[in-house]
């Protein structure tokens, strides 16, 4: 499972659009986006880049998010 940080998500909208994204990158791909901490869940067998860079092409800025300990969660 890859946890993403999701800046600019702001609504529901913004939610749908990522998870969007992200299922056009991989329709078996499983998301949850957490408007709140602005972050997203996925858990698939591509690369976390793949979805990075699906996240950033519909408009939103997208990172690994860290742990405490600087390593990928």
């Amino acid at each position: 499972m890859y946890h993403l940080n999701v800046e600019d998500v702001t609504c529901g909208h913004c939610a749908a659009t990522v998870e969007k994204a992200v299922k056009a990158a991989d329709p078996k791909a499983k998301v949850a986006v957490n408007l709140e901490a602005k972050s997203a869940s996925i858990e698939s067998e591509i690369g976390p880049d793949v979805f990075i860079a699906a996240i950033e092409d519909a408009g939103y800025r997208a990172s690994f998010k860290k742990s405490c300990c600087s390593h990928v969660d």
